[in-house]
């Protein structure tokens, strides 16, 4: 895999790992590779950039839930496939989970799996936090 590739309308596979000759590439959905900026950078300037952020693998069904939960929320989070070789590169908050994907990111800062945004839902505190940054209008 090389760069960006649309595997749905919701989901981009992103290559995170440098390749050579390999200049920036961008699409329609605001993401970008710099062959300067390490796997981590990558990802790290990823969470910044997108209030609601998903890492997943391809295979993962949790992503779908944790996908349909938001929609049904009104949001609508970017969702990016890793390789199993990527996945060591999300922060250390997402690698300590008992299974590392699919991890959730809001306003920048690790939800955790489906357990943690489903528990945060359920005790209301997911709506306010969404609202806060700027992924749902109140």
């Amino acid at each position: 895999m090389q760069g960006l590739r649309c595997c749905s309308n919701d989901v981009v596979q992103f290559d995170l790992t440098s390749t050579p000759n390999t200049t920036t590439t961008t699409t329609s959905s605001s993401l970008s590779i710099d062959v300067d900026e390490s796997t981590e950078a990558r990802i790290q300037r990823l969470i910044s950039e997108h209030p609601v952020i998903i890492f997943t693998r391809s295979s993962c069904c949790m992503c779908h839930v944790m996908k349909k939960l938001l929609a049904t929320i009104g949001v609508n989070p970017t969702v990016i496939e890793l390789d199993d070789n990527e996945i060591s590169a999300l922060p250390s908050a997402a690698t300590t989970l008992r299974t590392p994907t699919p991890a959730v990111f809001i306003g920048g800062n690790c939800v955790g799996g489906l357990e943690s945004l489903v528990a945060l839902h359920v005790s209301g505190h997911l709506v306010p936090k969404l609202v806060e940054v700027g992924a749902l209008w109140a």
